[in-house]
């Protein structure tokens, strides 16, 4: 949407180069700029509860998270109501500190149901819905609609196209509040399809305050009438009218309505002073990024001097940044050259990256590779990496950091006894017990026998001690080779197989990876490489990843190209094929690393080149309605 800027000289100030059609943001002078951050920081410190809150999210949108966690912080400890608590959850989640999404999962997980609809609208407006369990639990019970409907609201969100559905079918609901969420959701959600069916739903908006969320919701989605609508609503004599419309006016991109809102800084109604100098600074900030969009770049990119940068992995840290770390390579490009570990962070969803620096040094013999970054139970990060000291000694080791990746404690052996225990890069699985697994494919000595089993190793305290499970898995010819392990919803667990067999193996385990089922076939072809699998937060499907392509008698199968997901909603039963993440012929890709981000698939992938014998490694990352809409 473009609009054209009224100018007010005393009020708002438009740079020539922004000014006109191509406008895209707003330029406030210092004096309404300190006035908008004066008004929200005076209704932070106010006495209602709910519009201080909104001042709070105000702060935070304009850049000034820290000072909102320094003043919600205490108040989180001393208040013991769950509808407030998700409230100041909320907003210190929005500033930074993602920690405390948590808190909001277990007042929606708890017995009391005081706090359920609003750990429901908090988690939505904060894009965070953790394992999706609660949410998705939320969503498809019937006794709290509301509940629902702002289940539904996140997990829609997030690329739940049922949730989705059920949001615009409850446009044609007969209790009025039932459209007003889902109205209200929708606006911020849906997609130029949802115009129409909002506008069906004007004529029958008894109610002024109805019809406005009807129209504002409309405004965001680029309707010109609800732009209007909401042009005028800012000036109703109803302060509720006009809150919501100061509210959405900063959503609608309204630019236009700078000086309306300039007016409402005012207004004897505190939440619309509030919302408005809220909206005033969001629109003098840059336009938020498409929610559809595709990030794909090299990061890590192959040199004469660091041929390989493979085996990544990515976590999202407490304060939003992710921390990307991958295995650099040091003047050879083998499994055995030299080898360190190095890691950037990115504070804009992967769109530009930080400095390189060495995560873990090289301790071993011949190198360190295969990083894992694990959000772990107790809330630390585990870094776990392979040493690797000769072709008979192979070994995985822990370090745990509490201060969000900054340091990182003594190294903790994984894999205890000896041999070469090959984990890949982005393997540790965390059960919903607590319990840790770091799946291993095990050979005596890789170069007199290289035949691998797959069995797992076992922690119950957080990493800090670790035992050898009592079964293992086998293949013919090479083995069973780079395990993938993953929880499914009766409890049991599936291992993804890599062998010379031509498929996917798989192999269960009944008893939380102690023992495991003789090996057999995924169902779907592949070459001799290794699959990612991982259940998606917001639909609780399984999304399995991987090459998908098969040549008998070539040298591993094949080549590794495509790189292709599929989707299974029946626990890995069956798989229906979404498309190629990649499939240029002349590339390879594999070793994929996969995470999910609030609404967006997280991933990173070794690519061929850019010159013959290099690998650079690939950030990728997408909205996970991606999967869905092909």
């Amino acid at each position: 949407m473009r609009y054209r800027l009224l100018l007010t000289a005393m009020f708002v100030t438009v740079s020539a180069h922004a000014y006109g059609e191509d406008a895209d943001r707003i330029v406030l002078s210092d004096q309404v700029r300190e006035r908008c951050l004066k008004v929200l920081r005076v209704g932070m410190r106010g006495e209602e509860f709910w519009p201080s809150i909104h001042a709070a999210e105000g702060l935070t949108l304009a850049g000034h998270g820290a000072e909102v966690i320094e003043f919600l912080t205490p108040k989180l400890a001393t208040d013991k109501d769950d509808q407030h608590r998700c409230g100041i959850a909320r907003e210190l989640v929005r500033a930074g500190d993602r920690a405390k999404a948590d808190i909001m999962l277990k007042i929606l997980s708890s017995d009391d149901p005081h706090g359920h609809v609003h750990a429901a609208e908090s988690l939505y407006k904060v894009v965070e819905i953790g394992d999706g369990k609660a949410l998705r639990k939320a969503f498809e019970q019937d006794q709290n609609i509301p509940q629902k409907l702002m289940a539904a609201g996140a997990l829609g969100r997030c690329g739940n196209p049922q949730a989705m559905s059920y949001l615009r079918e409850s446009l044609n609901h007969d209790d009025p509040n039932v459209l007003r969420i889902a109205v209200w959701i929708l606006g911020r959600i849906g997609d130029s399809s949802d115009v129409p069916l909002l506008k069906k739903q004007l004529p029958r908006c008894q109610e002024d305050l109805l019809k406005a969320y009807v129209n504002h919701s409309l405004a965001t989605l680029g309707d010109d009438e609800g732009l209007a609508a909401l042009a005028a609503n800012l000036k109703d004599e109803d302060g509720a009218v006009r809150t919501y419309a100061a509210t959405f006016a900063g959503d609608a991109r309204a630019l236009s309505l700078a000086d309306s809102l300039v007016d409402l800084l005012d207004d004897e109604h505190p939440d619309a002073a509030y919302r408005a100098a809220q909206s005033l600074l969001m629109l003098a900030g840059p336009p938020p990024q498409e929610v559809t969009e595709d990030i794909s770049q090299i990061v890590y990119r192959a040199t004469p001097k660091n041929p390989r940068y493979t085996e990544g992995s990515i976590v999202a840290l407490g304060n939003g940044d992710l921390l990307f770390a991958v295995t650099e390579f040091q003047d050879g490009g083998s499994d055995f050259a030299k080898a360190h570990i190095v890691a950037r962070r990115s504070s804009d969803g992967g769109r530009t990256w930080g400095e390189k620096k060495v995560l873990q040094e090289n301790t071993g013999g011949m190198n360190v590779m295969s990083v894992t970054l694990r959000r772990l139970p107790d809330g630390s990060i585990g870094l776990f990496y392979l040493q690797k000291n000769s072709h008979d000694d192979l070994k995985m080791f822990v370090r745990h950091s509490t201060d969000e990746a900054e340091t990182f404690r003594d190294p903790i052996p994984v894999t205890t006894d000896d041999g070469y225990h090959v984990i890949n890069n982005d393997r540790i699985t965390v059960l919903s017990s607590g319990r840790l697994l770091a799946p291993a494919a095990s050979t005596p000595d890789v170069q007199k026998v290289n035949h691998f089993v797959c069995r797992c190793y076992l922690s119950d305290d957080n990493g800090h001690t670790w035992r050898k499970g009592t079964g293992e898995v086998d293949a013919p010819k090479r083995g069973a080779m780079e395990p993938e392990v993953a929880e499914l919803k009766d409890g049991r667990l599936l291992m993804l197989v890599r062998n010379q067999l031509g498929f996917v193996g798989k192999s269960y385990s009944e008893d939380g990876g102690e023992t495991w089922s003789k090996m057999t076939s995924l169902g779907v072809q592949g070459p001799e490489a290794p699959a990612t699998l991982r259940r998606i937060p917001s639909t609780g499907d399984l999304l399995l990843i991987w090459n998908n392509t098969y040549t008998k008698n070539a040298g591993h199968g094949g080549r590794r190209t495509p790189l292709t997901a599929a989707i299974s909603r029946d626990e890995g039963n069956s798989w229906t094929i979404v498309n190629n993440l990649e499939a240029n012929p002349q590339r390879t890709y594999s070793y994929t690393s996969l995470t999910f981000v609030g609404h967006r698939a997280v991933m990173s992938y070794w690519e061929s080149g850019p010159g013959k014998g290099q690998y650079s490694c690939r950030f990728r990352s997408l909205p996970v309605a991606w999967f869905y809409s092909k």
